[in-house]
């Protein structure tokens, strides 16, 4: 593995950690295990530019926004690989709720080499979590 590879990897699960600390921290972790019971309803994915891309996510039971935006960050994974491509940048996400549908509008950039920003995500680390975590990708 080349050093930039891995230290990626290292920042991602670095920060995949943190996150996990501010879940449990902010009561995400407390429902009991059969209380959440999402219902992945569809994703539509838009190209708008050669390496930007809109995501559109359609979800049921989901607890918080985080549980939709995760969704989309998932759809993200999942296209950028498909496209041939390695990282992506969280550009936005846009969620609401409205009659028991949750809707998230995502924007991000996907890329062959890690891109600059605060953002970023490696995809396939990414997807393998979403598999753990049992959200579906594209």
């Amino acid at each position: 593995m080349n050093r930039t590879l891995l230290v990626t990897l290292a920042i991602n699960l670095t920060l995949l950690s943190g996150l996990s600390a501010c879940e449990s921290a902010m009561g995400r972790q407390s429902a009991q295990p059969g209380d959440f019971q999402p219902e992945y309803l569809a994703v539509d994915t838009q190209l708008l530019d050669d390496d930007l891309v809109n995501f559109h996510v359609l979800m049921k039971g989901a607890r918080t926004k985080a549980d939709v935006a995760d969704y989309a960050e998932c759809a993200a994974a999942e296209y950028t690989l498909i496209r041939g491509y390695g990282f992506a940048r969280h550009v936005r996400t846009n969620v609401k709720e409205e009659g028991g549908i949750w809707r998230a509008d995502a924007v991000y950039t996907v890329s062959a080499s890690l891109p600059e920003g605060k953002r970023t995500l490696d995809a396939e680390v990414v997807r393998e979590n979403c598999r753990d975590h049992g959200i579906p990708t594209v």
